[in-house]
């Protein structure tokens, strides 16, 4: 499902299910060595659909580590995401000569908890909200909203270095299945230029919710 948000240039591995076993190296088991088994195997899987993913790019596996804020650390030369949410989990990797970042995120299609909204969104995105809801309310638009913002920060953070809050970014949504994010917090794209905006893609299908942006390269 993934592929149907991201350019050819991007490979894509997702899963449903966790695989019985997956060969980790030394220092990812490490890492998970007192995880919970629920942690261990979103772990797990997650590297295996990147480990995938990079075959079809030509790039051998190699650990995945998590770096700062927990981002993985990818190969030289490759961008990446990684996502999982209950019964999906995903991997996106593309040279990074084609795409400067990719931000993924997946989210169970159903209504955010009660006061997240309000942590999440600005005003004026709220009432953009309700417009939404008012013209189709089988959607869960604040899920939606909240996963496209994930996928902003998952995209934003690889080429500054820096947090986004979710105030930074002012989002629209369209019932087209693409959305944009006016960047309101500063910052620069690799080669220097001011950052402005993301534009990415949403999809619900088989009660999930998927989020991903491309940025290109310069």
């Amino acid at each position: 499902m993934i592929e149907e948000l991201l350019p050819a240039e991007v490979s894509c591995a997702e899963t449903v299910t966790d695989p019985p076993e997956v060969d980790l190296f030394p220092e990812e088991e490490e890492i998970i060595a007192r995880a919970v088994g629920k942690r261990r195997r979103e772990f797990s899987t997650a590297r295996w659909c990147a480990r995938q993913a990079l075959d079809r790019i030509g790039v051998a596996p190699v650990p995945l580590l998590p770096g700062e804020r927990g981002a993985p650390q990818w190969p030289a030369g490759v961008v990446g995401s990684i996502t999982h949410c209950a019964g999906y989990r995903a991997a996106v990797v593309a040279h990074q000569e084609k795409v400067q970042s990719l931000g993924i995120d997946a989210e169970p299609h159903e209504a955010l908890p009660d006061g997240v909204l309000d942590a999440v969104s600005l005003p004026t995105e709220r009432t953009h909200l309700t417009e939404l809801s008012t013209a189709d309310p089988t959607r869960h638009w604040d899920r939606i909203l909240f996963s496209c913002k994930e996928t902003v920060y998952k995209t934003w953070y690889p080429i500054t270095r820096e947090w986004l809050g979710f105030e930074d970014a002012r989002l629209e949504l369209r019932p087209d299945g693409t959305f944009t994010a006016g960047l309101i917090k500063t910052g620069a794209d690799q080669a220097g230029r001011p950052l402005t905006a993301f534009t990415g893609r949403w999809l619900v299908a088989n009660d999930l919710i998927l989020t991903a942006i491309a940025f290109p390269a310069s």
